[in-house]
């Protein structure tokens, strides 16, 4: 075979050689990949690289963010992105709604303004209703409670959770869209015992309250709780662990890429 193309044999075996050694590292760093998308099971190219930094130096390797990419790829191992919204925000009611005091806020803190808001999750027989409140700075989840139901009750156990937590919440903002939870009297009185500003969207809008969509979103599309569980049961173990591993090890583009507890406990 080498004598009809005009190869030498040993430029063969060398070639053969090299080809072996690049399909080993190939090997190696999808394996690693997979154990840590084991946790985070759609975490892109740029965070892998950051991430699994050290778990490539333990095994000797050299990955860049393009070789990285190049083999995920190959692999069929991209992440693709899903995008949905859904409205589930009752502000046609009779409680006041207030103005927003974030827009021309600089955040350069933890625990001075929050972000709040309402999200379902789908079970066999009906909706849970994960309520959320995420500090703006850190984007960490700060407190959350799920039920089988829209009422105040879920969203009061977040805010407590959420001050409970909290070192210091001087000067704090809570900011959420128009919803009748929000602007309840007995949600609004916590606030205002605390000493905690209350801020409002101004239009029933969900880019108006964008962190905690993003929030939504990741919890959803990268941690699976987009799917049909079987009870609330289920739901709410998966809503705890999906909460925890996005606080704890997910890293941040936005946050030069930590944790939110990282920059939580750094700054705070």
């Amino acid at each position: 075979m080498c004598n009809c193309f005009g190869l030498k044999r040993d430029a063969n075996y060398k070639h053969k050689r090299r080809a072996d050694k690049r399909l080993k590292l190939e090997q190696q760093i999808i394996d690693i990949v997979r154990k840590r998308r084991k946790s985070l099971p759609t975490e892109d190219a740029r965070k892998l690289e950051k991430s699994l930094k050290d778990d490539f130096a333990k095994a000797n390797l050299k990955v860049g963010r393009d070789t990285l990419f190049n083999i995920l790829r190959k692999h069929n191992m991209l992440t693709l992105r899903k995008k949905s919204s859904s409205k589930i925000t009752n502000s046609y009611h009779r409680f006041y709604k207030y103005s927003n005091i974030t827009k021309n806020i600089e955040v350069t803190r933890p625990n001075q303004v929050w972000v709040s808001d309402i999200t379902y999750i789908r079970a066999i027989k009906g909706f849970c209703y994960l309520a959320l409140i995420t500090d703006m700075y850190s984007r960490k989840i700060v407190g959350y409670d799920l039920r089988d139901n829209l009422e105040l009750n879920g969203c009061v156990k977040a805010l407590n959770k959420a001050i409970y937590q909290a070192n210091n919440i001087k000067g704090l903002i809570h900011h959420s869209d128009r919803g009748i939870q929000y602007c309840s009297n007995v949600y609004t009185q916590i606030l205002k015992r605390k000493k905690i500003d209350i801020s409002m969207t101004e239009e029933n809008h969900c880019y108006k309250n964008a962190i905690a969509e993003r929030v939504n979103g990741i919890l959803k599309d990268e941690f699976y709780l987009d799917q049909t569980f079987d009870n609330i049961s289920h739901t709410s173990k998966a809503a705890k662990n999906a909460i925890n591993i996005y606080n704890e090890i997910r890293l941040h583009l936005s946050l030069d890429y930590k944790t939110p507890n990282m920059v939580y406990k750094l700054s705070a």
